[in-house]
């Protein structure tokens, strides 16, 4: 793997970021040379600016480091070099196979809710059961959009009255942000929704830094409907091996009931609802 020499201009910005990244997993300038084959002097040489990487070495720092897609178009612009991961729209033509494959599993997972959400937990395909289970609680038509899934949560005046167990859903959502964050980082827009979400009523500042829940295996979420609680579990699908940026940060959740008698309630909640 070669090197050449670095733009001045460019050695601050390049060398701070990798610096950025190592930091942030925890990873020596030894210990990445040991996950990429790279030395640790051409390391140290990239990281003070006293040379440039190649793209492929480059690339392979980034993934080591496990640098999401959209940072790594930052790393290539930094050292000078055009960027390689789209950053198209997820409803554009390119992801027009993914958004597919999605719909389709949206639709399998009919009569329980499944929805396809950004990395903020905005709403951006549902099935047809979704918008219906939750207007089985709330005026939906009520809430513009865009929907975000964890205002609906919090909100006094959404989801959040029919939360049978809301301290422990509203905690095991804090601790979500966190883990389901692309590339396990909280950038500046998920700090600002944390923000918001921390601004609602009774909700409690030391959820802001999360800790795991007992030895359950799931967090069941109890909704609250007339004199029933309804447990539900989720499940969460993200795109294998992604190469756009959309790709990667698309996320599906499924709802899935914990019980027996959950199914039976739901099923007669969705007829009652409309739903065929």
């Amino acid at each position: 793997m070669t090197s050449s020499n670095l733009n001045p201009k460019m050695t601050p910005g390049l060398g701070a970021l990798l610096r950025h990244w190592r930091d942030l997993r925890g990873s020596s300038q030894l210990d990445l040379s040991l996950d990429t084959g790279i030395s640790q002097r051409q390391i140290s040489f990239i990281e003070s600016g006293r040379s440039v990487p190649g793209r492929q070495t480059l690339m392979a720092i980034a993934q080591a480091l496990d640098v999401p897609l959209r940072d790594r178009n930052v790393l290539l612009l930094a050292a000078g070099y055009a960027p390689m991961f789209s950053e198209n729209t997820w409803d554009s033509q390119e992801m027009k196979s993914v958004t597919g494959a999605l719909t389709r599993m949206l639709r399998q997972h009919e009569p329980f809710p499944a929805l396809v959400m950004d990395r903020y937990w905005n709403v951006l395909i549902t099935n047809e059961a979704a918008p219906r289970f939750f207007g089985c609680f709330i005026d939906m038509a009520a809430r513009k959009g865009p929907r975000n899934m964890l205002h609906l949560m919090f909100d006094p005046q959404g989801m959040r009255p029919f939360i049978a167990n809301w301290d422990d859903v509203a905690r095991s959502l804090f601790e979500r942000v966190y883990r389901e964050s692309i590339g396990r980082v909280v950038d500046e827009t998920t700090k600002d929704l944390l923000a918001e979400l921390l601004a609602y009523p009774d909700v409690k500042s030391e959820w802001r830094n999360p800790v795991a829940i007992g030895f359950m295996p799931m967090v069941p979420l109890g909704f609250i409907r007339g004199d029933r609680v309804l447990n539900y579990f989720s499940m969460v699908t993200t795109v294998g091996t992604p190469q756009t940026i959309a790709a990667q940060e698309l996320r599906v959740e499924c709802l899935f009931p914990a019980d027996e008698a959950t199914e039976a309630h739901h099923a007669e909640m969705m007829s009652t609802a409309g739903f065929p």
